[in-house]
């Protein structure tokens, strides 16, 4: 585990001359080294560049040129993003390794370098960031630092996986149905899904052009405020990026929930499978919440299985239009997680689609009324925790989706934040889902962190960070 878990402490540390960028990047190419070859994090790492940044950060910092608080923190890319130091593979064969070459680098990761952000490199992910990892394919399988025979979640594992080994202090993932949020509960980590359109996605190669979404994960709520601030903002390379002004985001973490009225939905209605400790779990939420000043009630989503059904039509018709041309001539370079998915989005039909997009907008509207009672609504992130690696298996994909609730805010789009709230009877973390109304990062960011400053579940470590680091 790295010596400062999140990025506002080390970032405080830098400030106070307790330690330098260059320690910080030591230390976390030592954990890459120590821990990568099991937990299978990173498709390309870049050691010299990232020391090499790290002496430029400590320089500037000497010279009193501060860029703010990711001014030196060592960051992770899920490799679907675009990066100057080496193409985005999407961990395919398929996609042209030229293709990144012009992006150069994405709008958010010239946003984090320009703030003093240091890439330390590639993040694993799922194929085009669906389906399963193929053993049969020459990329790694990502694995989860608690229990390594279970999935650290997708489609941004690498990710999720590397922030509690101390590999690096925040990093990029992207969601487009749970993609950030799945590996923050199953990492036991934090992650935001911010509005659509909120942070630009031009530079990343798409998954569902509607639904997908850029964001931060880190360890706490505070870090991801941290990052938003930088990652945020209209960017005119993407139509669908929003020219709404940015919000001060950690001027919003005042600790206190006074006047919030928090709704919960234990979606216990949709007979999901979920871990027997999670009631006790969400009690005991509840409790903080009421302690921190909300108000706490009891509510259900509107249209919780239409809007969950519309959200994996839009994603695999949306899939299958942008790969069509690479199904009919290179099937088999596909994995097969991913060709079980993506190929299956052929098997929809225009009005099909047409009708998902209305499900959503009726959706969006009913949320919006759902907002007009309370502030915020919280759900399990996942009814149950990391499943296991060995059931993996294409068949098993949508048996697997049904215990996540995360895809219902990719259909109406609405920011939501995934954070630590507990363990499975087995030990493995669970999230909690805190969701707002369009634009309002800030206060679901304010209740992650007033949550995060009453409990220590974003800071625990796992069995095997805590072996190595003895």
């Amino acid at each position: 585990m790295t010596t400062y878990p999140s990025i506002a402490d080390a970032a405080a540390a830098l400030r106070a001359g307790e330690v330098t960028s260059v320690d910080l990047v030591e230390e976390a190419l030592a954990n890459a080294d120590r821990l990568d070859g099991e937990l299978g994090v990173f498709i390309r790492r870049f050691p010299e560049d990232a020391r090499a940044a790290a002496q430029q950060a400590d320089a500037e910092l000497a010279a009193g040129q501060d860029r703010g608080p990711l001014h030196g923190i060592p960051l992770g890319v899920k490799d679907i993003i675009a990066t100057v130091e080496a193409p985005a593979t999407a961990q395919s064969l398929v996609l042209d390794p030229g293709w990144s070459t012009p992006e150069g680098d994405a709008p958010v990761v010239a946003r984090l370098r320009a703030a003093g952000g240091i890439v330390v490199g590639k993040t694993s992910t799922y194929e085009y960031a669906i389906g399963f990892p193929d053993p049969e394919k020459p990329f790694p399988i990502p694995r989860n630092p608690w229990n390594v025979e279970h999935s650290p979640g997708g489609s941004s594992s690498g990710t999720g996986a590397g922030l509690p080994a101390g590999m690096f202090l925040g990093g990029l993932g992207t969601d487009t149905g749970g993609s950030i949020r799945i590996p923050a509960a199953y990492d036991g980590i934090t992650g935001l899904k911010a509005t659509f359109g909120r942070v630009p996605k031009s530079g990343c190669v798409p998954l569902a052009y509607t639904l997908d979404h850029i964001g931060p994960m880190t360890r706490s709520a505070r870090d991801c405020a941290l990052m938003l601030g930088v990652l945020a903002g209209h960017d005119v390379t993407d139509p669908y990026s929003s020219q709404r002004p940015v919000d001060d985001y950690a001027a919003a973490l005042t600790g206190d929930l006074t006047g919030l009225r928090i709704g919960i939905d234990s979606l216990e209605r949709t007979g999901d499978v979920a871990d027997p400790g999670l009631p006790g779990v969400i009690a005991e939420a509840r409790a903080v919440l009421v302690a921190a000043g909300a108000e706490v009630v009891d509510v259900q989503l509107p249209l919780y299985e239409e809007l969950v059904t519309a959200q994996l039509i839009t994603m695999a018709a949306e899939a299958a239009t942008y790969h069509m041309p690479d199904l009919l001539t290179r099937w088999h370079d596909y994995g097969r997680g991913a060709r079980a998915f993506i190929g299956g989005g052929v098997a929809y039909s225009a009005t099909d689609y047409v009708q998902a997009q209305r499900v959503r907008r009726v959706g969006q509207q009913a949320v919006a009324q759902l907002f007009t009672r309370v502030d915020l609504v919280v759900t399990p992130t996942s009814s149950t925790g990391a499943f296991a690696l060995a059931d993996t298996k294409p068949t098993r994909m949508f048996e697997v989706m049904r215990g996540l609730h995360t895809q219902y805010w990719n259909s109406v789009g609405n920011p939501s934040l995934s954070v630590p709230w507990g363990f499975t009877a087995t030990g493995l973390p669970l999230g909690m889902q805190i969701t707002g109304r369009p634009f309002d990062e800030a206060t679901v960011l304010r209740a992650g962190d007033a949550y995060q400053q009453r409990t220590d579940w974003h800071l625990r470590q796992s069995p095997l960070v805590q072996t190595v680091a003895a």
